[in-house]
This record gives structure tokens, C-alpha cells and sequence, in this order.
């Protein structure tokens, strides 16, 4: 995201400049028959179909005013296929098919009649492919590929009349408008609104911008372009959200104090669908998430069921700690479903796996049906953990065709079991944002603006982790320091409060010091000269999460910290460690501040500080890697 003043740029994003004042008559553009990219509406990667005859079911957002005219992609054909068509159904319908080109060719797919269901179009793609006289092609072979996927859309794009209609199908970006100084009113709508948008729009990767609006102006500093909307958060006496422009209009959100929290949270509620005004006026909303609780099912957790039909078949169970509202230990599934049954020719059994490793196996069963705990190791929980079953057969299965394929189903009845963890398993980044909820109390400094617009990046990225709306409450720095349950402090120009011990801690710009996980004394590290950087760490209390977002005196380093992450929405979710640490011309560096047992022994025998360096891998990272940019710098003198 970046921050945009009016008349500058506060350092988000280098060399952005401020957006003209509208002009008389701009309003913002709606968009008139468009290309979009499935990637840019949640739709990741390829498509894909294995065996001779595939499906791939695909559903995408329309916007309103717009109609799917045809699926643009690169065919990638499997080896040793000769030819193929593609069929799109629609239920008993068939909406259109087409013969396969040559592979890495260019193929368009009509979808014209397409049935648009609740502003969505959901098809089933079937492949039949033509392999050489006696080659086999199972589902375990290469799949016949869409690559580069996108809709192309007829039709003008028609822009919101009444509140209900503001957020589209598909929005790629959301501008917030705020004073230049807001008020912590102001500053918790445009939080509290961006994870409700980034929430609703999940895999779309909704981009969050927040610009300070001129003097005392109610409207946006110019028009909005195509797939785009803005927002005004303005605290006055008048309580009340308005539908206000030409064209595509903008909302203004205004309201006192509690008045502008519940209008901001309008349009994440059930209310918003009963907005069939030009304006409206909220009463009283209510913020209380509904987390699961120590016992769940798969279907609760967002998986009606899964199945797979293969020779050998697989499923995923996705156990996701975001849904499950909280960091997890001692997690038991009670799975349910059923196989085909086998002849009496083949033998098999099931295997229940985490990241590749078996955690259960069991011979098959002449029924088919599967009624079994399994238990996740603890040491092997991640944010999203997912329980692979499988079918391994053995014995004779004859040629190709012989044998008929095994449809393995999960149900969605499955239970999930979950205790919650008195420590985050896994912990650092991993632990987020799940250590965060059910509420993440922001504390912000004086610079109002530029805080709320780095707790703005801070939560549309950690948003973007999970599926369920994150709670926030913005409020001054010492307020959310000091409070009991998990927090986001911002303290750009410096970290000075002795209550939380950071991993990487600083004394001026010459001197770190590493704080061990667990406590103990923490290990130094003297520059010369001295580096000014900025970062972002996770600190465990022993009762709490705190994520910290600050500096040693560099404000500007923590802001392209900032920027990088919201760059690529892939470097949250990849995020690990306990520290990721920024300074100029360099990518950022992620930091494990865990110290090994080993290394615990060494500094009580007071063993060589440099075996301890070389043990110590996270801390040989930073060393590396200063050391590094030292070297450069006095090289660059």
C-alpha cells in the first residue's frame, strides 16, 4: 500500500506521487468490457485436468453490468496426447466445446450463456483426451493445463445506486481517505475497514491504499479507476453512510466516536444487504467473533467433504489454525468416510500423513468405510497444517484400463479436536495471525497518520492469512502496551519501553542485542560503524502475542519494511523467525532468535564464543549479513 498526503509522499513507496485534486467533472470509471486475470479475482494457478477424462470445476465473481463471453488460456497439453476436447457444462446444460490445439497454444473458450448465480459463474470443465494406441494415461501423469488463465467480459460495468451495491464482486484496490491528523476514532474505522474488505474478498488480495485528505475537504483527491472504490472517513456530529459522486460514487463514513465505529462496521454486517438507500444511518453494531470452540467439524471449518478418484486416490484436510481462532496443540481428527471396496485380488491400506511424514496406517477393510482418530504430532502443527489420506494398493491391477479407479470421500462430518496451546505451536511469524485473535488491541504513537497508515499495511497483511475477520481495537501506545490480550505496537522512530524485551534489540545504532527465547542473557553484537534499520518482531510473554513495528531511529527503513511485504501478499504467509530486520539497498532478513539447547550448554561451560556463533545459525545470519553490509559501505566510501 502507500501513504499519500496531500501535497507529499510519506515513504511507503518511493517516487509515488500525490493524486490531483479532481477536477470538475471527474467521477469515477467503471469497467467497459474487460479482460481480467482468474489470479486477480482468487483464482489461483492453472487449471488442470488428470487422466483421460478430467474435470475441473471453476467459479469466478461478475460484476454487476457485466457477462462472461469466453475463457482465454495457454493450452499445455500432457505428453504422448495426440488430440483432445474440452467441454464447459453448466448442470444438464452444455455451454460450449471445443477441439484442443497444439500444445502452448492460445485457446479462447466461449462461455456466451453462461447462468450468472448471485453475482457468480460456476462451470465444470471436462477434458477428453486422445492418447496413442496402447499408452496408458493415468491420474498420477502430467494433466492437461490452462495456463495464464482469464475472463473476458462484455458489457459496462454498472456502478452502485444505493449502499448495499458499493462493494463489488471485484475489487482490486480500496482507497481510504483521512484527515491528515485523524482522531483514534478515524483511525480505528480505517483499520477496523480494511480487515472487514480484505476479509470479504479473500484470495482477490484486495490492495488497501489510506491518503490524507486536504484541509477540511469531504471527498476524494480524484476519481476512482475501473474495479476500484473509496472510501471518507470524516468523525463529525452527523452519523451516517452516503453514496456521494458521479459515476462510480464514493462513501463517505461519518460519525462521533462510537457513532463512526458502528457506521464503519455497517458494511461488514448483515445490515449492509438492507442498505437500499443512497444513504444510510447505522444504529448500535455489534463486534463479537464466533471462534469454534475445543470441538469441530471439517464442514464448520470451510470443507463440505472431499473426494479424489484415482488408481492410488489422495485427499487433503486442511487444518487451519486462523479458523480455528486461536493456536492449537494436541489436535485429534476423527475421520469419517468410505472407499471403494477392492477385490479380493488387491490388498491396500491407508495412510494418514502430515508434510510427507505417516502419523497412522491401517489395513483396508472389505466395507470400504473409514471411522478412525488420528492424532497430529504437535511438533508437526503449522498454520495450516494439512492431514493427507491416501490409498496404497498392492497386488495385481492389471493393464491399462483394467482396473477400475477408487474413489476415496472424507465427509464433512469429520470431527476436528483442538486444545488450545499455552505456548504458539509453531511460534514467530508462523504463530500469526492466529496468536492475535480474537482481538488485536493497535497501539499507535503521536504521528497519527502515518501510524494508522502503517497499522493499515500491518493488518491487510495479516488479514490476508487468515479467512476469518481479524477484531481490532485502535488505541495511544501505552494503552495497548500495557493491555492483558494480544497486540500490534507501532513505535516508528525507536523501541524505548523496558515492559517487552524484543529479539533483536538495539542501543543506538552501534550496538544489538540478541534476546534468546525462553530469557536468559542476551547476546551483543557491536557495529563500527553503526547501522540504522528497521523491523518487525513477534514477542511471546508468556501470556500474550505482540507484534512490534519499529526502528532504531530509521522510521523511513521501517516503512520500506512495510512496503516490501505489501508488495507481494506471498512474503506474509512465507514469513518466518521471530524478527525481520531491513536496512537500505538490501531485501529484509528474516531472524530465529530460538537458541539451541547446545548453545545454552556452550555459554554455561563458557565455551568459545566463536563455535557459539557457529551454532547459533540465527545469529550467524545477522552477523553474516551486517558484517556484509559493513564491508560494502566502507568498500562504497
Amino acid at each position: 500500500m502507500s501513504i499519500v498526503c496531500a501535497g507529499a509522499v510519506v515513504g511507503m513507496l518511493p517516487a509515488i506521487a500525490p493524486p490531483a485534486l479532481a477536477a470538475p467533472g471527474d467521477v469515477g470509471l467503471a469497467a467497459d468490457a474487460p479482460t481480467v486475470r482468474l489470479a486477480a479475482v482468487g483464482v489461483e494457478g492453472d487449471l488442470e485436468m488428470y487422466g483421460l477424462q478430467g474435470t475441473q470445476t471453476l467459479t469466478f465473481p461478475v460484476p454487476a453490468g457485466l457477462a462472461p463471453a469466453a475463457l482465454d488460456a495457454v493450452v499445455e497439453l500432457p505428453p504422448n496426447v495426440r488430440a483432445g476436447v474440452l467441454t464447459v457444462t453448466q448442470g444438464s446444460s452444455t455451454v460450449s466445446r471445443v477441439e484442443l490445439p497444439a500444445d502452448r497454444t492460445p485457446i479462447s473458450i466461449p462461455l456466451v450463456g453462461a447462468q450468472i448465480e448471485g453475482n457468480a459463474v460456476t462451470v465444470l470443465l471436462r477434458s477428453q483426451l486422445l492418447p496413442p494406441e496402447g499408452y496408458c494415461l493415468s491420474n498420477s501423469d502430467s494433466p492437461l493445463r490452462l495456463s495464464q488463465p482469464a475472463v473476458a467480459f462484455v458489457g459496462r460495468e454498472q456502478p452502485p445506486a444505493v449502499v448495499a451495491d458499493f462493494l463489488p464482486p471485484v475489487l482490486q484496490k480500496l482507497t481510504l481517505f483521512v484527515p491528515q491528523q485523524p482522531s483514534q476514532a478515524e483511525s480505528d474505522a480505517a483499520v477496523r475497514l480494511t480487515t472487514a474488505v480484505v476479509a470479504r474478498y479473500g484470495q482477490q488480495s484486495t490492495d488497501v491504499d489510506v491518503v490524507a485528505l486536504p484541509g477540511d475537504s469531504t471527498s476524494p483527491t480524484g476519481p476512482s479507476q475501473p474495479f476500484e472504490r473509496q472510501i471518507v472517513i470524516r468523525e463529525g456530529p452527523a452519523a451516517g453512510v452516503t453514496l456521494e459522486g458521479e459515476g462510480v460514487p464514493s462513501l463517505l463514513i461519518t460519525g462521533g466516536g462510537n457513532d463512526l465505529t458502528n457506521q464503519s462496521r455497517l458494511l461488514s454486517s448483515n445490515l449492509s444487504q438492507l442498505a437500499l438507500a443512497s444513504k444510510a444511518i447505522a444504529g448500535p453494531i455489534k463486534s463479537s467473533p464466533q471462534l469454534p470452540g475445543n470441538e469441530t467439524t471439517i464442514r464448520q471449518l470451510g470443507q463440505p467433504g472431499v473426494n479424489a478418484t484415482a488408481l492410488e486416490p489422495q485427499v487433503s484436510i486442511g487444518l487451519d489454525q486462523t479458523r480455528l481462532g486461536r493456536p492449537v496443540q494436541d489436535v485429534r481428527v476423527h475421520l469419517k468416510g468410505a472407499y471403494t471396496p477392492l477385490p479380493a485380488s488387491v490388498g491396500g491400506r491407508v495412510v494418514a500423513s502430515v508434510g510427507g511424514q505417516a502419523v497412522d496406517r491401517w489395513p483396508i477393510e472389505a466395507s470400504g468405510a473409514i471411522d478412525r482418530w488420528v492424532t497430529v504430532p504437535n511438533d508437526l502443527l503449522t498454520r495450516y497444517t494439512n492431514l493427507d489420506v491416501a490409498i496404497d494398493l498392492s497386488g495385481n491391477t492389471g493393464r491399462c484400463g483394467e482396473f477400475q479407479p477408487v474413489k476415496l470421500t472424507i465427509d464433512g462430518a469429520t470431527t476436528v479436536q483442538s486444545a488450545a496451546a499455552t505456548t504458539p505451536v509453531p511460534g514467530g511469524f508462523q504463530s500469526l495471525p492466529q496468536a492475535l485473535m480474537p482481538r488485536t488491541t493497535i497501539g499507535i504513537g503521536t504521528d497519527a497518520f502515518a501510524d494508522t497508515a502503517r497499522a493499515v499495511t500491518l493488518m491487510e497483511g495479516l488479514q490476508r492469512l487468515s479467512n476469518l475477520p481479524l477484531d481490532t481495537t485502535v488505541v495511544p501506545f501505552d494503552e495497548a502496551a500495557g493491555a492483558p490480550g494480544p497486540a500490534l505496537l507501532i513505535s516508528a522512530d525507536g523501541w524505548s519501553d523496558d515492559r517487552l524485551a524484543l529479539p533483536v534489540a538495539t542501543r543506538g545504532s552501534a550496538e544489538l542485542a540478541v534476546q534468546p527465547v525462553g530469557g536468559g542473557d542476551p547476546t551483543t553484537l557491536t557495529l563500527d560503524p553503526g547501522l540504522r534499520f528497521g523491523s518487525l518482531q513477534t514477542v511471546f510473554d508468556g501470556s500474550r502475542t505482540v507484534v512490534v513495528a519499529t526502528s532504531n531511529g530509521a522510521a523511513d527503513q521501517l516503512d520500506s519494511l512495510l512496503a516490501y511485504l505489501d508488495a507481494d501478499p506471498r512474503r506474509w504467509a512465507n514469513l518466518d523467525g521471530d524478527a525481520l530486520i531491513a536496512v537500505a539497498d538490501r531485501a529484509p532478513v528474516s531472524f530465529d532468535a530460538a537458541t539451541p539447547e547446545a548453545d545454552r550448554q556452550l555459554v554455561a561451560t563458557g565455551a568459545n564464543p566463536t563455535v557459539l556463533v557457529a551454532m547459533g545459525a540465527g545469529l550467524a545470519a545477522v552477523v553474516a549479513l551486517l558484517a556484509w553490509l559493513v564491508l560494502r559501505r566502507r568498500r562504497s566510501a
